[in-house]
């Protein structure tokens, strides 16, 4: 039986196989040739910055907020919030990072540095995702009703709209 929370838990489904791809060009560092590299890096900076950053931002905007006020505490999502500037400081490291491939053979420390950057947001974003799911959602579940819930997702939506507009 679908929940209230149904419409994120689907959102993170769609967003899961984008994550799964940080792991998988992360894999692929120093294997492939550095323009396949190039490109697969970009594409997963372009997921970043478009797509799970205006997320991020909605779910500070929108979620966050009924959460906080659902525990009775506004520093009850503090630390999630924390992983959202992470995730928006590692993107902006990974696109300097993809600057710096050249032709020819990847140098190691540009190669340990893009590993180190796209492993780290990939175990970040993983373990985000899950906090949300385990925790906060059914929290949402068992708290909001269904009229809720539909206010908190439009309020949601017109957040990521005006995020991706910014970005």
């Amino acid at each position: 039986m679908p929940t209230v929370t149904q419409p994120l838990r689907d959102e993170h489904q769609e967003l899961l196989p984008h994550i799964e791809h940080i792991r998988t060009v992360a894999d692929r560092v120093g294997d492939i040739p550095s323009e396949s590299l190039r490109r697969d890096v970009d594409e997963v900076h372009g997921f970043l910055a478009h797509h799970l950053i205006p997320h991020a931002e909605a779910e500070d905007r929108a979620l966050y907020p009924v959460v906080a006020r659902m525990l009775g505490a506004p520093e009850a999502t503090a630390t999630m919030r924390r992983d959202h500037v992470e995730i928006g400081r590692l993107t902006d490291e990974l696109a300097g990072l993809c600057a710096q491939i050249g032709e020819g053979a990847l140098p190691v420390p540009l190669a340990k540095g893009l590993r180190r950057v796209l492993y780290g947001l990939y175990a970040l974003v993983k373990v985000h995702f899950a906090k949300e799911e385990e925790v906060y959602l059914p929290l949402l579940d068992a708290r909001l009703s269904p009229d809720e819930a539909r206010r908190l997702f439009e309020n949601m939506e017109a957040a990521a709209k005006e995020a991706k507009a910014k970005h």
